[in-house]
């Protein structure tokens, strides 16, 4: 998951490639989910941020084909690079979406998450364990809430009895009955590859890092819990 590995110590290139769309300035309302003990099984449910981490989770639980369905969503065609049957592309403004409603090996989903990790996997399936489900549309600019207003969660929904996606998804909380977290992103600074004169205006957007902190508020059956982590991404 891309807060934990912030948290760990340990981001990557799908972290870089998640935050590059930040400039300097606060960000809150980020990376929000919330989960529910149910009695064999929790229910999930995220914001947009989380639809590669959530599919991929997944995936990575599933050693046959599985009947796959949503969209995957694109500055690039990924027709050529697609093995597998793709309903339809649209284009809209240079965002393609692939249409997807097939039967797929989960390795060639993987291979494509982790070569394309700007690229949006809204895709919905099950396997031995879980249910996901992801809204097959690109995820738009999130509105401010008014005061008062409850935030609303949806894009995302996952029904799983696998402990380990529990520890994954809301690290460092323990048991619960009910959980909120919720993230606020603090870009402070852009730092700049140092060859800038060396590259093309396109490369210099690709490579620069943020820096900056994350605020990470957890409600814990009804206790609220606060912990910060300062990234360089």
């Amino acid at each position: 998951m891309i807060i934990k590995k912030i948290f760990d110590g340990s981001p990557d290139e799908n972290v870089h490639a998640s935050f590059l769309r930040f400039g300097r300035g606060e960000y809150k309302n980020k990376y929000l989910i919330e989960g529910k003990k149910q009695a064999k099984k929790w229910a999930i449910k995220t914001s947009a941020e989380y639809t590669n981490s959530l599919v991929k989770l997944c995936l990575e639980k599933v050693n046959e084909p599985i009947e796959i369905k949503g969209v995957i969503v694109s500055t690039l065609d990924l027709r050529d690079e697609i093995n597998f049957d793709v309903k339809k592309v649209s284009n809209f403004q240079g965002v393609r979406k692939h249409v997807i409603d097939s039967e797929i090996n989960p390795s060639e989903i993987l291979e494509l998450i982790d070569k394309y990790p700007k690229a949006f996997f809204a895709l919905s399936f099950k396997g031995n364990g879980f249910v996901l489900k992801i809204k097959p549309k690109a995820p738009k600019a999130e509105k401010k809430p008014k005061d008062g207003e409850e935030i609303s969660i949806d894009f995302c929904s996952l029904k799983t009895e696998d402990k380990k996606d529990i520890d994954e998804l809301f690290f460092g909380v323990g048991d619960f009955k009910e959980v909120f977290i919720n993230h606020t992103i603090n870009v402070n600074d852009i730092i700049y590859p140092s060859n800038m004169d060396e590259l093309k205006p396109t490369e210099i957007r690709e490579l620069a890092k943020r820096k900056g902190k994350i605020i990470r508020k957890a409600i814990i059956d009804e206790k609220e819990y606060n912990s910060e982590k300062e990234f360089i991404v």
